[in-house]
């Protein structure tokens, strides 16, 4: 049976409760154990083109760690920019050290440069923050729909796509048994979380990036 949007609203509500449940002292121990293991992973290193997102949202998984020593190895990093609310459309900007971080209009922390990639192919790695996600790389994210279309090419059957990576990033309490996806719905191909690396799906044509 197809859920209805109220249904999925109510998750939501859920799985915000849910994360915002931990305690700080909880929420820092798996921030740190989810750098690790992104790092671990080679989903962030030199060279490698990885958008990052700047968690502004009550709850959400930090990955300032991952950014500093991102920095550290000289990977190219790149953060989501909101283009326009109306049209639920995005970029990735640049992410240097000398950035400046302002807080948009819509509640986000974004990096102020011009420095943008709009066509996906341009990264290897997305990490995506999540609401909550299954071990079939299905995910539920905040209903803004702004990742799904940014990535819609992946959802075209006759492509074989190599990049973007889909990587979603969330805390274990987070996981649910199953998520229906709806048709405009991109799925993930790993998740992190502070126990496991979750490989989600291998589909003919993609390589394992690790």
């Amino acid at each position: 049976m197809t859920r209805s949007a109220a249904e999925r609203s109510a998750e939501r509500r859920r799985l915000r409760l849910r994360r915002q449940s931990l305690t700080a002292d909880e929420r820092e121990r798996a921030d740190r154990a989810i750098a690790r293991r992104i790092l671990a992973a080679g989903f962030v290193r030199s060279g490698r083109r990885t958008s990052v997102y700047l968690a502004a949202l009550r709850g959400e998984a930090s990955l300032k760690l991952v950014v500093q020593r991102g920095w550290q190895l000289g990977a190219r990093l790149y953060a989501p920019r909101i283009l326009s609310l109306r049209r639920r459309t995005m970029a990735f900007v640049a992410l240097e050290p000398a950035t400046r971080i302002e807080r948009s209009a819509y509640g986000l922390l974004e990096p102020a440069a011009r420095d943008r990639v709009r066509n996906a192919a341009g990264l290897d790695v997305v990490l995506l923050p999540l609401l909550g996600f299954d071990r079939e790389g299905h995910r539920l994210g905040m209903g803004g729909g702004f990742y799904d279309r940014f990535l819609r090419r992946r959802r075209d059957p006759s492509r074989s796509w190599r990049h973007p990576r889909l990587v979603g990033v969330a805390y274990a309490c987070q996981e649910l048994e199953s998520i229906e996806a709806a048709a405009w719905d991109v799925g993930l191909d790993w998740v992190v979380t502070e126990n496991e690396l979750i490989h989600c799906r291998r589909r003919a044509g993609h390589r394992t990036l690790v």
